[in-house]
Parts: structure tokens; sequence; C-alpha cells
């Protein structure tokens, strides 16, 4: 699957310059990531990572925004990005003889951001909008209440987009402040994938950042990790008279770099990864109580989640909650079986390589490896390490992860008080 060379640079300021070359294909996928996320704002900032992602498209010193989304359309290009709790990621794809305009604009637009206070006002609505637009999928939104059930009012359990309250307090000066402090050359990483050559791309990024590039070419150390973050126990409710209450019920997981990672996709893979996992067998099939239901893991630098998504009738809730809390225990006391292992280990491992067939994949996977671990696995080491992971490994970490206290997230037509015994 590593038919591709991918190669590394540093130049001077502490920019990092990744590329991996893919046969067979006319596309490059190109990105600049930040080592920056909504973790990164204090409690006046909330949302200020995610209104930044929407300004940097607004117009720079020699193009506005019509030009910015002008220029990508001539030739057919896809451009956007996206902002998560540890990284930000702006990013465009191009045929490859349009990798130059890609650099050219990208660079100008993430280094050169002009934030007017006019901009910030459009963008404030749009972002309201957003909001709005989130807050009418609960499927979504119970996530977020999750992630307060378990992280409290910190970073990690605050949402990334903000709230109306605090969307509407930031000011032109916060934004500005944050984009001019926090994006800086060592947190950045350019990374690219497909049809292209890496001492190209070298050449076109030295021309782009230009007069950006001088000083230590040392780039920033991974996210400096301390005492994990405070996680609690806790039923969060956010009322809403729904006619289907969605629910997520979880723990704390596992950090980046645990090597029992992989061992913990497995267990998710198992427990319910697919139509043949425990969970949807006996959720949806044997008993008919969701249409959906899954199991998923997500790591940060000093912490991690485990949850358990399921939507149904409100009426059923305390049973599919009663099934989830008995599979769960079962797999803590005993494991999955060989079988289950074998199956989700090759779910795992299809899944990846399908991916990785598309260019923004492994772009993404080349800029994440550098700001999460600071090394790069080959597909090759990555499908050795789930496929290491054994029964006993499972279990292991099964034992470990879900015994640990639960939190429950739920949207629908209940009070806080209806649920608060469904994870004693």
């Amino acid at each position: 699957m590593d038919a591709g060379q991918v190669r590394r640079s540093v130049l001077p300021g502490g920019l990092r310059v990744v590329s991996e070359h893919v046969p067979g294909v006319r596309s490059v996928a190109f990105g600049i990531w930040v080592g920056v996320g909504s973790r990164d704002e204090r409690p006046s900032q909330h949302g200020c990572s995610h209104f930044l992602e929407h300004l940097l498209f607004k117009g720079t010193a020699t193009r506005d925004a019509l030009e910015i989304s002008s220029v990508m359309d001539a030739v057919g290009g896809e451009m956007n990005a996206f902002t998560a709790k540890e990284q930000t990621c702006y990013y465009a794809r191009v045929l490859d003889e349009d990798l130059a305009l890609a650099v050219e604009v990208m660079s100008d637009l993430v280094t050169s951001s002009l934030v007017t206070s006019a901009d910030v006002e459009v963008e404030r609505g749009v972002i309201l909008e957003e909001i709005a637009m989130h807050d009418d999928d609960p499927g979504d939104v119970v996530h977020d209440v999750f992630a307060d059930a378990l992280f409290g009012d910190s970073p990690l359990g605050r949402t990334v987009i903000g709230t109306i309250e605090s969307i509407e307090s930031l000011s032109r000066s916060q934004i500005n402040g944050f984009y001019r402090t926090r994006y800086a050359l060592p947190q950045m990483v350019v990374a690219a994938s497909g049809a292209v050559d890496h001492d190209v791309l070298l050449a076109l990024v030295e021309q782009a950042f230009g007069p950006l590039l001088t000083g230590d070419p040392k780039p920033a150390g991974l996210r400096v990790v301390g005492r994990p973050p405070a996680s609690y126990s806790r039923v969060v409710v956010q009322p809403r008279e729904t006619e289907q209450a969605n629910l997520v019920l979880g723990t704390t997981g596992l950090t980046y770099e645990d090597d029992r990672r992989f061992a913990l996709e497995v267990m998710s893979g198992a427990l319910g990864g697919g139509m043949s996992s425990r969970l949807f067998q006996t959720v949806r099939e044997e008993r008919g109580l969701a249409y959906s239901v899954y199991s998923y893991a997500a790591s940060h630098a000093d912490t991690g989640s485990f949850g358990v998504y399921a939507g149904c009738a409100p009426g059923k809730v305390g049973e599919v909650l009663d099934l989830v809390r008995a599979e769960l225990a079962s797999v803590a006391a005993k494991g999955v079986t060989d079988e289950e292992v074998r199956r989700a280990k090759g779910s795992l491992r299809g899944s990846m390589v399908l991916g990785l067939e598309d260019t923004g994949s492994r772009m993404s996977r080349l800029g994440k490896a550098e700001l999460v671990h600071g090394e790069l696995l080959s597909v090759e080491q990555v499908l050795a390490r789930i496929e290491a992971v054994t029964p006993e490994d499972v279990r292991a970490v099964a034992a470990d992860v879900l015994t640990r206290p639960l939190s429950l997230g739920v949207v629908g037509p209940f009070d806080s008080a209806d649920l608060q015994g469904a994870i004693s």
C-alpha cells in the first residue's frame, strides 16, 4: 500500500514540509496544518479557532474573498478547512498542474489574512447560522452533550464551534490576537499527497512563505502533556421534544500515544463497529430498539473517550441503556471471542486501506503524524500492529477502559431527574 515515497524537510522558522508522491494519480491534496485547536482557547475565547477558520478565507492584502474563491473555481479545485480540539487544517485539492496556485493561495490566506472588523461581523452571522443548523440535528448535538458530561466546563468539554453567547461576545481584537500569536511557523505543517514532487513543493513553499522563513529551523514539539484533565461520572440531558431520543454512554479512553489504542479499536469494532457487532445484533437485530447503534474511540494528547451511541424511541431509552450496560459489563469481564477479534481486525484493515486510496486521507495522515505522533508509521507498520492484537490484549484493555466510571449524554424529551440513575 505504501507505493508512495514520503519526504520531509524543515525550513527556517521551523516550518515543516512533508509530502508523499502517489503514482498513478493526477491530483494533489495540499494542506496547511496548525497545531492549535479549541482546547487552546481560554473561556473568553470559546469558538475563536473555528471563527478564524471562517475569517481566513475573507481576504488578504493581495486578494479579497471573491478572488480567493474564483481562482480555485477556475481550475476546478476544491478548498476548505476544519477545526478540531487540537488542530486546524486549511486544505485544497487540485490537478497536479495547479499545485503552484494552491500553494500560493492557501499560504497567503493562512499567513496574511486581514481579519477586518467588517469581515468579523459578516462571519459572526454565518457562524450563528451554522450553530443553529448544528443544533437542529440532535444526532450531532448529543456528542457535545456527552463531552460536557465527561469533561465538564473545560476545553475538552466545550464545543469546537462555540455557543451563541461566546460567538456574540468575541471581538475583532480577541480573534486577531489569537491569530497573530498562535499561527506561528513552528506550529505549522505543510502536507501534500498525490502527484507531487517534494523538491518542487519545497521551492513553491519557500516562494510562498518568503520573508517569514527566518530564524531557527526548529519546529514546535508535540503538545505538552501533564496531568490528564479532570473527568466526571455524570448524566447531562438536553431536553427536547423530539420523536427520537439520542444518547451516548461512555467513559474516558486512551491517549494518542498509548500502544493499547490498537487493541481498543479492535474491541470497539467487535462491540459496536459493524452489522455483525454485538450491539448491532443485540439492540437492533434481535430487539428492534434502534435504527443506529455503534461504539467509537477518540484520542487526545493526554486523555481520550470511548462511547456508545444509540438513537431510539424515548420510551425505549431505559431498555437500550440496560442492554448497552450489560454488553459493556460482559466485554469488561470476559473480553470478546477469537472470531469477533478476527472480524474486527479484518474490518479495521479494510477500512484503513480503502480510506488511503484517497489523496486527501493520505495528506491528513501526514499532517496528523507530524502534529500528533512526531513520526509517521507506514501503512504496513499500522496493519502489522492491528494484526498483532490478540484476544488477550482486547480483554486487558476492556477490563481497564470499560470498568471506568460512566457518563451519559442525552438529547430528548426528558428532564435531568428522569435519567440520573442510568449510570449507577
